[in-house]
């Protein structure tokens, strides 16, 4: 039975005329139960309930992840990334997914990440999983050594503790002014401060050797090894020597005041007896700088005789008192010391002329070193040009040095010194200003060629 509403027990609810309501037939008259010309029926539905996502499968935004569009599109596999935030993983582990969800294992792996990202690639037969630590986290500590407390670190500079200024300018202001201004070094004073911290580089794992070599004379190789040794001695604090090698009667103990007359076939002789620094020192004369000078021997008839064995007698002996051997070679590129100071060596020196012949020779020299086995120390050789000898103004020393830079590592000039082309004892101090700085800057780069540490070798 109908109700007043108009409305059945469907819920639907008829307007217009009802379908018992009679339609006039074509002459005028009504026919009962014909159906309306129009019909609306309208269906209330109860409104759909709105969803409400757990708070553990809230989508979290991926800020920090790039994603490739190109790379979605025809792929036979398929690429997810899961980002899990510190809230998610704590809901995964201690929360009623921690048991069901894959998640709780792969959390409880790794406890310390704070967020992990895993890149999981479908293939049908594996997946492959990614862990990326966090963005924040703290990268383990590295124990500092000794060498970090320096002094520009500790001292908390002021007026009582600043050092006074080196240059003649601000030196003037700091003493005029009774201390009260101090400008600091001056631009001249800190370039020398850093080209004296580059040759005091230390080393460690025993001495390092340096032979200065050369297959022609009379092209400086002597004088070039004693300035390159005043160099290093008067910069550094450890000891330095340089040993004449040369078989044929050298004359690198000339370059310095000798103080005595022994000579390397007196250090071979008496080996067995040197039980100490002070032993050896016997045997070196020593200059101003503090370099110390093992001359070669004097009799041209024992020369010869100064072979690779007495040669590593000699140096085994110089390796436990100095910190670096210079070793002055002589000519002769094929004799048995020629071997045995390559085989120590750590780095070399080639030396030059400026004349054509004397810089052809100079690269022979490398080409026969590369030639035997030697390529290494060729890569990491320091030529010297001394432009003391004759035909340098008659050359371009530009282009010899371009071939040079295409063989080695390093190029330096050495000027022309009147001193230096005395060929007598060379006194450092007495040296002009741009010859001690060439010799500096030739100290720095065999230095800074030199390994820090060998392990032993």
């Amino acid at each position: 039975m109908a109700d007043n509403s108009g409305a059945d027990r469907t819920g639907i609810r008829r307007t217009g005329r009802s379908a018992s309501a009679e339609r006039p037939d074509a002459g005028g008259a009504h026919t009962a139960g014909a159906i309306p010309d129009s019909l609306n029926i309208r269906v209330d539905l109860p409104p759909a309930p709105r969803p409400v996502m757990p708070d553990d499968e809230v989508a979290v935004a991926i800020d920090d992840v790039a994603v490739d569009p190109g790379g979605l599109a025809g792929g036979p596999s398929t690429t997810s990334v899961d980002v899990m935030t510190p809230a998610l993983s704590g809901a995964y582990r201690g929360g009623a997914h921690s048991d069901a969800s894959p998640y709780g294992a792969l959390l409880a792996a790794d406890a310390s990440k704070t967020r992990r990202e895993r890149v999981s690639t479908d293939t049908g037969s594996h997946v492959a999983i990614v862990d990326v630590p966090s963005d924040d986290a703290t990268p383990p500590e590295v124990p500092e050594t000794s060498e970090s407390l320096t002094a520009d670190r500790l001292i908390d500079l002021n007026r009582t503790t600043r050092p006074a200024p080196h240059g003649g300018f601000n030196r003037f202001i700091y003493e005029a002014s009774l201390h009260l201004v101090n400008l600091g070094d001056s631009a001249k004073a800190k370039a020398y401060k850093e080209l004296s911290a580059r040759i005091q580089r230390r080393f460690d794992g025993g001495a390092r050797f340096v032979p200065v070599l050369t297959r022609k004379g009379g092209v400086g190789k002597t004088t070039i090894t004693a300035l390159l040794g005043m160099a290093l001695a008067n910069a550094r604090d450890d000891r330095i020597i340089a040993i004449d090698a040369n078989p044929d009667r050298g004359t690198l103990a000339e370059r310095v005041d000798r103080q005595t007359r022994e000579t390397v076939r007196d250090v071979v002789t008496k080996a067995p007896s040197i039980g100490g620094y002070t032993d050896f020192s016997a045997f070196v004369s020593r200059d101003e700088t503090r370099l110390d000078i093992l001359a070669s021997d004097t009799d041209p008839t024992l020369s010869e005789a100064f072979d690779d064995d007495d040669y590593n007698v000699v140096a085994g002996l110089a390796a436990r008192y100095y910190s670096l051997v210079l070793t002055d070679c002589g000519t002769g590129i094929v004799h048995s010391v020629m071997r045995a100071t390559l085989q120590r060596a750590d780095s070399i020196v080639i030396v030059s002329g400026g004349s054509v012949d004397e810089a052809r020779l100079a690269s022979e020299t490398l080409t026969w070193l590369e030639a035997n086995g030697y390529g290494d120390l060729v890569r990491n050789a320091v030529v010297a040009i001394n432009l003391a000898t004759q035909g340098t103004h008659l050359v371009k020393v530009d282009e010899i040095e371009a071939h040079f830079q295409s063989r080695v590592r390093e190029i330096v000039r050495i000027p022309y010194d009147p001193q230096l082309a005395a060929g007598s004892v060379v006194h450092w101090d007495e040296l002009r200003p741009i010859t001690r700085h060439a010799a500096r800057e030739l100290a720095a780069l065999v230095v800074e060629g030199l390994p820090v540490d060998r392990g032993g070798h």
